[in-house]
């Protein structure tokens, strides 16, 4: 093991800075110490845990700009969007905290003869592994409801973003009590010794072959497990379709973030009446899209969070063209870790880049006849995490409800109305989270009954 994990720019190679490697060796210990100090931490029941993190909004809010700059420095993401990102954290918390204490909060339910109150009790220690697209919003999002539900948390970053995941977590210790909040940095060595330790819990963001890891190594001491998997989301783009809004929400969702998101659109089906012009305009969007140094405000894309990604992106294209791929955007050769972005038409259902997930800048279009031949191909595939259609409102909704992925927005993007969980199907995840149904994923339920 090396002595320190470096944290590598990926626009410009410098070194951001670094960080201890938790030694696997001391994994048990850890978990040992969140063991003894989960239960002073639940005993002080929802309220009082709900105060404590609420209080930890003065420590976020000074260090926002500190971690907004981290997040664009480490794995690339455009700088304005970065501190969105961490400024977003700071402004959502105390509504967040409300809301997930109002879900763990207890509830009765009777009929006629007995009376029931369900009680949301901890876990006990959650280990919560979160990714490097995301590096603050992902902590946020399963950390908080984890504490808040009364169990201790040791949280392993992703080794490509350690920095701005150890700022936030940094924010959450001022208020906390010793050993219930813990960081584990390393790679998927530590992250593996996490899964097969003495914890009760394994909150997981990241890759759909990750996860099945974790669900056969959690199986033997059946661990409650809360999974959000890799997609390849399809946009359906009908025959009545609004061909500008298509196309400009393509282009955002395409393209944000390098391509570096679970619910990037990764897969275009056109009806071929709109095709064509759908092809141009996305090019045309797509070659004057701003891409550069992240830390420029002109900056609308930055560069891969690094070579091996660029590479697995490069190599998809490339076998995609010479199996007969036209390249309509993209495609040149680009410095560093930069890949521009790429638009690909005539693609085919058998191709590896319309299979595999690519978490890259590249659309993939393909030209379809009927709504049933679009819903048909947008099936075919063992994700089911998000997708959108855009056409006439009913006729898209309709469409929509044929979709077996779990979230589907029409003429949008798939994110839903405060309090409904983020959800996958298929294999692109395994429980959820975020809502009321997704924020008790991170307790025991309980049923304490009596007669009337």
């Amino acid at each position: 093991m090396t002595a320190t994990l470096q944290s590598i720019d990926p626009a410009n190679g410098t070194v951001v800075g670094e960080v201890r490697p938790t030694p696997v060796g001391e994994i048990p210990a850890i978990v040992a110490r969140a063991k003894a100090a989960q239960k002073a931490w639940a005993g002080h029941g929802l309220e009082r845990r709900a105060q404590l993190l609420r209080s930890a909004g003065e420590a976020l809010s000074a260090r926002a700009d500190e971690m907004g700059r981290l997040i664009s420095q480490e794995m690339g993401k455009p700088l304005k969007e970065a501190l969105g990102e961490a400024r977003g954290c700071v402004a959502s918390l105390a509504e967040e905290v409300d809301d997930i204490e109002a879900a763990l909060a207890d509830e009765v339910v009777e009929d006629k003869t007995v009376k029931s109150t369900m009680i949301f009790d901890a876990l006990g220690v959650a280990a919560c592994i979160t990714p490097w697209n995301f590096p603050v919003l992902m902590p946020h999002q399963v950390v908080i409801p984890a504490l808040l539900a009364g169990n201790a948390v040791i949280m392993k970053p992703s080794e490509k973003t350690p920095l701005s995941a150890q700022v936030w977590a940094e924010c959450l210790l001022s208020v906390l009590e010793p050993d219930v909040l813990q960081v584990v940095h390393g790679d998927e060595e530590q992250g593996k010794a996490l899964v097969a330790a003495d914890v009760q819990l394994v909150a997981f963001v990241g890759s759909r072959e990750a996860g099945g890891h974790i669900m056969r190594e959690a199986a033997g001491s059946l661990k409650r497990l809360v999974l959000e998997l890799g997609g390849k989301d399809a946009l359906l783009v009908l025959e009545d379709a609004d061909l500008e809004a298509a196309v400009t929400f393509a282009s955002r969702n395409c393209f944000r973030n390098a391509g570096q998101v679970c619910v990037s659109t990764e897969r275009i089906f056109v009806h071929q009446r709109l095709a064509e012009r759908f092809e141009m305009s996305l090019a045309e969007r797509a070659k004057a899209i701003r891409q550069g140094d992240p830390a420029d405000e002109a900056t609308e894309v930055g560069p891969m969070v690094d070579a091996a990604q660029k590479a697995h992106v490069n190599r998809l294209v490339q076998e995609a063209i010479a199996a007969g791929a036209r390249c309509l955007a993209g495609g040149e050769a680009a410095p560093g870790n930069f890949v521009r972005p790429i638009v690909l038409a005539d693609v085919t259902p058998q191709m590896s880049i319309m299979r595999q997930e690519t978490f890259g800048p590249v659309a993939c279009i393909m030209r379809v006849d009927s709504d049933d031949q679009a819903i048909e191909l947008a099936n075919d595939t063992p994700y089911g995490l998000g997708g959108a259609v855009f056409g006439e409102v009913e006729h898209a909704t309709e469409v929509g409800r044929a979709l077996d992925t779990a979230m589907v927005g029409i003429n949008k993007g798939c994110g839903g109305a405060d309090g409904v969980p983020w959800v996958g199907a298929k294999q692109s995840g395994y429980g959820y989270h975020s809502g009321k149904a997704g924020h008790r994923q991170f307790a025991q339920v309980r049923v304490i009954s009596r007669s009337k």
